[in-house]
């Protein structure tokens, strides 16, 4: 099998920091170290996508760099131009005027000039790129129609978040595309639903590295954060934004501390604008529950396994995800989940097998689930081991990485 040359077009590429940062970081690498393939990646020079259209936050250097093996070139992103279409989308939108896609995608950006141009110049046997519903997708798949190349998709679709996929330029250039990689079943239900032909989408699940969890002991994890070895704790651990239902573990946890108040709740996450909401929330608590919440921003990503290793429960109440990569982590660290029943989740986790599902956006049902689990560590431990199982029978980089392999080779 010869090596393949492999253009990735992507929002973000560490130290950036989300799923779909991490997805095409471990994609390249493996592809790099399993295959010997060229993978190159063409990226902003942004921590976050919101800075795509909010210039005053800070960037990375632009210009090329190489980590482990994989070339990356930055981008600069002109988030000043896109934010000068922020009302006039607001109001296109409101109105449902025929123009509102077109502008919100140029008001979420990013807005990269000679990022088409450099895909056009590029050597390369097949331009991959994600996610939806952001501009870099129609600017790849142009490109690599251009210059006769075939073009693959791969997944992130959030269609109950009508904002921001609720544009028919995305279904169209679905339909274009030479593969889509749906990372779940529900997500190819809808793909297909579009009008994507169906021997064009495959569907593969993301993946984690689960030899980097569960390395770190409990009472050691608990230690560098002052908790005692005894003390329940519940977390979130992952982007900080409304849509990631951080807000509605906030407005739960009264309720579980009313009923086991020597409970702990650490959030930790990239500090991002959202932050500021949960630092006036956490203000405006009593005293005693201010003392028992612990907020982590910044975290450097070794930090992240002993984060894990210090939780009972592990809460991820998102109700726009195309699949959950903390699902992933927490079950490598043998933890029992808490997750949403809407869109893709439940095609991730399976309800009482490995953790519990609930309502979006539903904190009552929330705080019933998560002392449901803290009552009970028999049952928290039956299903941490039953998650950490499905990590290691298939959900690992390795194994993912040679079924994406398998598309992008096929898409040639």
């Amino acid at each position: 099998m010869r090596p393949l040359r492999v253009l990735h077009v992507t929002q973000g590429y560490f130290p950036g920091i989300g799923g779909t940062e991490r997805l095409v970081q471990r994609l390249s690498e493996e592809l790099v170290r399993q295959f010997g393939d060229e993978v190159t990646v063409f990226t902003t020079n942004c921590y976050s996508g919101e800075a795509f259209n909010r210039p005053e936050l800070p960037r990375m250097p632009v210009g090329l760099e190489e980590r482990a093996g994989v070339r990356i070139r930055r981008f600069p992103v002109r988030a000043r131009l896109s934010r000068l279409f922020e009302r006039p989308q607001s109001f296109a939108y409101r109105h449902a005027l025929a123009v509102s896609q077109h502008l919100r995608t140029l008001y979420q950006g990013p807005i990269v000039p000679g990022l088409g141009r450099a895909i056009r110049a590029q050597p390369a046997d097949v331009v991959a790129a994600t996610s939806f519903p952001l501009l870099h997708m129609a600017t790849a798949l142009r490109a690599a129609g251009v210059t006769g190349r075939p073009c693959v998709f791969y997944g992130g679709l959030h269609p109950d978040d009508d904002w921001g996929f609720g544009r028919p330029w995305i279904y169209r250039a679905m339909r274009a595309a030479s593969r889509y990689v749906a990372y779940t079943d529900f997500e190819a239900g809808v793909v297909r639903s579009r009008g994507v032909e169906a021997d064009r989408v495959r569907v593969i699940p993301l993946a984690v590295d689960a030899g980097t969890f569960g390395v770190v002991t409990r009472e050691e994890a608990r230690r560098r954060l002052g908790l005692g070895g005894d003390t329940p704790v519940v977390g979130y651990i992952g982007q900080l934004g409304l849509h990631k239902g951080v807000d509605t573990l906030l407005r739960a946890m009264p309720a579980v501390w009313s009923a086991q108040p020597e409970a702990r709740l650490l959030i930790a996450g990239a500090r991002a604008a959202f932050a500021d909401h949960i630092d006036r929330t956490v203000a405006g608590w009593p005293g005693a529950w201010r003392e028992r919440t612990l907020l982590r921003y910044g975290f450097d990503e070794s930090e992240k396994p002993g984060l894990y290793a210090a939780l009972d429960v592990f809460t991820y109440p998102s109700g726009y995800e195309s699949f959950g990569i903390a699902f992933l982590e927490a079950w490598a660290s043998g933890l029992p989940v808490v997750g949403c029943r809407r869109g893709a989740i439940p095609d991730v986790v399976s309800a009482g097998r490995d953790g519990l599902l609930v309502p979006f956006q539903d904190e009552t049902l929330l705080a019933r689930a998560i002392l449901a689990l803290l009552q009970n560590e028999r049952w928290r431990r039956s299903l941490g081991e039953a998650g950490r199982r499905k990590v290691l029978a298939g959900l690992t980089w390795e194994r993912v990485a040679r079924r994406f392999r398998k598309v992008l080779s096929a898409a040639r």
